[in-house]
């Protein structure tokens, strides 16, 4: 009988390590941006200043639900975000926090433009990459 409890007592200390966090563009809107200026760019950009409930998610697993956009599909070059195309971040719709950074397996299924997806990932937080979105779910795959 211990070594049954001892077992089960294992077995639920390791379930947080398994565990995702399903999180909603809400959430991610925990951001407030500074304009900065880049030399390299010449030219000012928004800098992100990411809010307590957003900094606890940094390389977290994570899941979210949002619209596909391919930016550069031959290159798989993807973000999900919190609106579709006509009203995107890029369109002037939303600001930066709309949008994560999609970084998918070269194996991954065809995406449709402004299909929607659950998608699943670690989530980095990124405030100096001025190449990469502020949000970049790393490992991402499609979530049933």
């Amino acid at each position: 009988m211990l070594r049954i409890s001892f077992f089960s007592l294992l077995l639920l200390l390791s379930l947080p390590s398994f565990s995702q966090t399903r999180i909603t563009w809400d959430r991610l809107s925990d951001v407030t941006f500074t304009d900065r200026y880049s030399k390299e760019l010449d030219a000012y950009y928004y800098f992100p200043n990411f809010g307590p409930s957003v900094l606890a998610l940094n390389n977290k697993e994570v899941i979210i639900k949002g619209y596909l956009l391919e930016i550069d599909a031959g290159n798989d070059i993807y973000v999900l975000s919190a609106n579709p195309f006509a009203a995107c971040f890029f369109c002037g719709g939303a600001g930066p926090e709309s949008i994560i950074e999609l970084k998918v397996s070269k194996d991954h299924s065809r995406f449709k433009m402004d299909e929607v997806l659950t998608f699943r990932g670690k989530l980095k937080l990124n405030a100096v990459d001025l190449y990469q979105c502020n949000y970049i779910l790393e490992n991402a795959r499609v979530y049933q």
